[in-house]
C-alpha cells in the first residue's frame, strides 16, 4: 500500500517518487510543532500514535539539512527535524476546489504567536549551537555515524539474504529435510540466491563466488539467526499494534505438530486505532508441562517477552479436544485466578456444540469426533469419493428424493463444522457405512490401497454399537443448546437474545439430568433402532465385558451400562460447561450489546445499559460521566433522522464518525469486540483461517516455526532497513568478522 504525503497541496505518493516518506514523531512536543507547520486542522483531533501510524511527511518538506542517508537504501532524519517547507497558497488559484487535507486559516494572534515561538526556538538553537561549538574550530560536526565500505557491503548483503528468506517464508517453499538443524532447503536457497546475481546483484555475487559450497558460504548458525530476526520483525509490528490498542483477548488452537515437537498457536484478538477487529497470529509455544506451569509459562511469556499486561486481558479462548482440551481449560482456569477480568469464553470459530463435544472427557465421544474428523478429510481428497457418496445416498433415499437432495448437497459443504452436525451424521450413518464398504470391497478396482484401508478402518468405526449409541445421545443432549450456539454467532441482535436465553437452556439442562431415566430410555431405543436397521448386534463394549470379568462383577445390561457410563456423565458435563463458560461477567459483557443502535431500536430504545456497564467501568477513560453519556447516546440514537440507518454491528458503530464524541461507549464497544465468543465477519482474513491453510499445504517434516510465522503473516509489511539493523544489533560479531 503506498505512503501518501500528508502536506496540503502535496500530491506526491511512494510509488511515484523516490523520496523518502516519513513518519510523524511519537513525541508529543514534536508532533505538535509537525501539525502545526502542517497547518491541517484536522489532524489536531489525532493523537500523536495516531499520526505517527497512519500519516507521512515527504522529504519536499524538510531543510536538507535535516535529512541523513545512512546507506543506499536508508534515509532517516535527525532527532530535531522539523518540517518548514509548505506550500499554503497554491489551493487559493482554485477557490472551488474540495481538497481532502484542507489548510487551517490562522487569525492574526495565531501568525503572531508561531512567530515568537519560531523566534524563541531559532534563538535555543544558536546558543546550543554556540555552546557545543565554543573551542572547536567552525568545521561543521556530522553526528551521523559513517559506514566504512565493509559495513556498507554486509548491509547490501544482509538485505539480499533477508529478501531470499522473506520469498521463501511468504510461498511456503518447503524444507527438503526433517532435520530441526537445517532451516530450509538448501539447494532452494542457493537457487534463489544465484537468480538475484543473475539479475545483477554484484555484493551477493562477489560473497557467493569466494565460497566454495552453501554452507561456508552462510552456515546454518546464521541462516537460524535470520529466520529468529524476521520473526521478531513480525512479532513487534503485531504487538505494537495491540499495545496501542491496549485491550485485548488471548486465543489458542488446537496442537500443531513440528519436527521439534507439539507446539500451541497463540492469537490475539484485538480493535486497532482505525477501529477494525483483529486477530492476529503471534507465536507457536511449546506444549509441555503441568497445567500450572503451562499457565504461568503462558503469563510469562505474554509479559516479559511481548511486553503486554495481562491486566489488559479481557477474554481468552481455548480450543482442544481431549486431554489436550482439558490442560487448556485447567490453563484458563489458573489464569482467571489472577486476571478476573480474563473470562474464560466460547471461540467464535467453532460451533459451540463442537466445542462442548470436544470438551467431554470420555473416550467414546473423542472416537465419535475423531472419526467425523477422519470421515470429512477422507471425502475431499478426491471428488470420485464424493460422488461414491452420492450414489450411497440415492440408494437410501429412494422414497424421498427431495430429502436425499438436501443430504447431498450439506455433504458438499463443511458439514462436520455446522451447529447440527451430529443430526446430520445420524442422518447419514447409514450411507456413510454402505459407501464405505463399497470401497473397501473394491469390486471393480476403482480405488487404491490408501483408499481402500481407509475405509475400512471409518467402517469398522461406524458399525460398532458403542459408536452409534455415542452419536445418538450427542445428538439428542446437545439439540439444547444448538439454537443457543447457532445465536452466539449470529448477528449482534441474535446475540444479545442468547444472553437473555442462558437462563432456559441451563433450565432444559438441569431437567433432562432430574428426569434421566426416561430421558436415557427413548435416546437408547433410537440408538437400538438405527442399529437393528444396520444389522450391527446390541452390545456392551469389548473392554468393559473384559474388566467386568476380571474383577467378577453382576453382568449388566446394555441399557443401564451406557446410562451410567455414558448418558449421565455426559450430562453432567456438558450442563457444567455451559455455566463455567457463560459466567455472570461474561453474560453481563453480552448484555451491553444493547450499546449498538440496531439493538436499542429492536428494544424501542428501553434498554437498560447501565445495569450491566459497572463489568468495564474501571476500564473506561471516563467512569464518573458514563451514566450521563449513556442517556446521551440513547437519546442521539432515538431522536435520528428518518434518513439515518442504525448501525447493526459493533463494527458499524465504531466506524461512525459520531461515536469519538462518546469516549466512554466507544471504548465499551472496543472492548466488547474483542471478545472471542463474539463472530469474526470475514472470518477468511484471520490469523486462526490462515494458520489452517498453511498446516494443510505443509506436511510435519517440512514445517519451521519461523517460516510458519513469516507464511501465516505475509500481510504484514517489513522494513528490510529495520531488519538489517536488527540483525547487526543482535548478532554483533558478524559486522565485526
Amino acid at each position: 500500500m503506498p505512503n501518501f504525503c500528508a502536506a496540503p497541496n502535496c500530491t506526491r505518493k511512494s510509488t511515484q517518487s523516490d523520496l523518502a516518506f516519513f513518519r510523524f514523531p511519537r513525541d508529543p512536543e514534536r508532533c505538535r510543532l509537525w501539525v502545526e507547520n502542517c497547518r491541517r486542522a484536522d489532524l489536531k483531533e489525532k493523537t500523536p500514535d495516531q499520526l505517527n501510524k497512519h500519516y507521512r511527511l515527504c522529504a519536499k518538506h524538510f531543510e536538507p539539512a535535516m535529512i541523513c542517508k545512512t546507506s543506499p537504501y536508508r534515509t532517516v532524519l535527525r532527532d530535531t527535524a522539523i518540517p518548514t517547507i509548505f506550500d499554503l497558497t497554491s489551493h487559493l488559484s482554485n477557490p472551488h476546489s474540495r481538497h481532502r487535507k484542507r489548510i487551517k486559516i490562522l487569525t492574526d494572534e495565531e501568525v503572531r504567536q508561531i512567530k515568537e515561538r519560531r523566534l524563541e526556538s531559532s534563538i535555543e538553537q544558536m546558543l546550543s549551537k554556540k555552546e557545543n561549538t565554543a573551542g572547536e574550530d567552525d568545521a561543521e560536526v556530522d553526528d551521523v555515524p559513517q559506514l566504512t565500505a565493509p559495513q556498507k557491503e554486509l548491509r547490501e548483503f544482509l538485505r539480499s539474504l533477508f529478501e531470499v528468506i522473506i520469498l521463501i517464508g511468504k510461498q511456503n517453499i518447503p524444507s527438503s529435510c526433517q532435520s530441526t538443524e537445517e532451516p530450509f532447503r538448501m539447494s532452494t536457497f542457493q537457487a534463489l540466491l544465484e537468480n538475484r546475481i543473475n539479475a545483477g546483484d554484484e555484493v551477493l555475487r562477489a560473497r557467493f563466488e569466494a565460497a566454495a559450497i552453501n554452507e561456508e558460504f552462510w552456515p546454518l548458525a546464521q541462516q537460524k539467526q535470520l529466520l529468529e530476526v524476521c520473526e521478531r520483525c513480525i512479532r513487534d509490528e503485531l504487538l505494537q499494534e495491540v499495545r496501542e490498542s491496549r485491550f485485548f483477548s488471548l486465543v489458542t488452537g488446537e496442537l500443531v505438530e513440528f519436527p521439534e515437537g507439539h507446539h500451541i498457536p497463540v492469537f490475539l484478538r484485538f480493535v486497532d486505532q482505525s477501529n477494525t477487529l483483529r486477530e492476529e497470529f503471534v507465536e507457536f509455544i511449546l506444549f509441555e508441562g503441568e497445567e500450572k506451569s503451562m499457565a504461568d509459562k503462558l503469563e510469562s511469556h505474554i509479559m516479559k517477552e511481548w511486553d503486554l499486561s495481562m491486566e489488559n486481558c479481557r477474554g481468552q479462548a481455548h480450543a482442544g479436544s481431549g486431554v489436550f482440551g482439558s490442560k487448556m481449560k485447567a490453563v484458563a482456569n489458573h489464569l482467571m485466578e489472577k486476571y478476573t477480568m480474563a473470562m474464560n469464553t466460547p471461540c467464535a470459530t467453532f460451533a459451540l456444540n463442537i466445542h462442548l463435544a470436544n470438551s467431554i472427557p470420555l473416550t467414546g465421544v473423542q472416537v465419535v469426533m475423531s472419526v467425523l474428523k477422519k470421515t470429512d478429510a477422507f471425502f475431499k481428497a478426491s471428488p470420485l469419493l464424493q460422488a461414491e457418496l452420492d450414489g450411497a445416498i440415492s440408494i437410501l433415499s429412494q422414497g424421498s428424493v427431495e430429502k436425499g437432495d438436501d443430504l447431498k448437497e450439506n455433504c458438499r459443504a463443511t458439514w462436520t463444522e455446522l451447529h447440527n452436525v451430529f443430526e446430520m451424521a445420524v442422518e447419514l450413518l447409514e450411507p456413510l457405512l454402505l459407501c464405505m464398504d463399497s470401497i473397501h470391497d473394491n469390486e471393480d478396482l476403482k480405488w487404491n490401497d490408501q483408499f481402500t484401508s481407509d475405509a475400512y478402518a471409518i467402517s469398522e468405526a461406524l458399525a460398532d454399537f458403542e459408536f452409534i449409541v455415542t452419536l445418538v445421545v450427542m445428538k439428542n443432549a446437545l439439540s439444547f443448546t444448538r439454537a443457543f450456539g447457532k445465536n452466539l454467532q449470529g448477528e449482534t441482535l441474535d446475540v444479545y437474545f442468547a444472553a437473555s436465553s442462558l437462563t432456559a437452556v441451563l433450565h432444559s439442562l438441569h431437567e433432562v439430568l432430574d428426569n434421566i431415566e426416561v430421558y436415557h430410555e427413548f435416546w437408547f431405543e433410537e440408538a437400538v433402532n438405527l442399529a437393528t436397521s444396520m444389522e450391527i448386534p446390541v452390545k456392551v463394549p469389548r473392554l468393559f465385558l473384559r474388566k467386568q470379568r476380571t474383577i467378577e462383577m453382576v453382568e449388566i445390561q446394555a441399557e443401564s451400562f451406557y446410562k451410567e457410563y455414558l448418558t449421565l456423565p455426559l450430562m453432567e458435563h456438558i450442563t457444567q460447561e455451559v455455566k463455567d463458560m457463560f459466567s455472570d461477567n461474561h453474560i453481563r459483557a453480552l448484555k451491553c450489546l444493547s450499546l449498538v443502535p440496531a439493538v436499542m431500536g429492536q428494544m424501542k430504545f428501553n434498554t437498560s445499559e447501565e445495569a450491566h456497564a459497572d463489568i468495564f467501568r474501571s476500564d473506561l477513560p471516563q467512569p464518573d460521566t458514563l451514566l450521563a453519556e449513556l442517556h446521551c447516546w440513547r437519546i442521539k440514537w432515538k431522536h435520528r433522522g428518518k434518513e439515518v440507518n442504525l448501525p447493526c454491528t459493533i463494527h458499524e458503530t465504531l466506524q461512525h464518525s459520531d461515536v469519538k464524541f462518546f469516549p466512554n461507549v466507544n471504548a465499551f464497544l472496543r472492548i466488547l469486540a474483542s471478545l472471542p465468543v463474539l463472530a469474526f465477519r470475514g472470518q477468511e482474513g484471520t490469523g486462526q483461517k490462515r494458520i489452517q491453510a498453511y498446516l494443510s499445504d505443509t506436511p510435519v517434516r517440512h514445517r519451521s516455526k519461523s517460516l510458519a510465522v513469516l507464511n501465516i503473516n505475509y500481510h504484514v509489511k517489513l522494513d528490510l532497513d529495520e531488519m538489517v539493523e536488527c540483525y547487526i544489533k543482535s548478532y554483533p560479531e558478524d559486522e565485526s568478522d
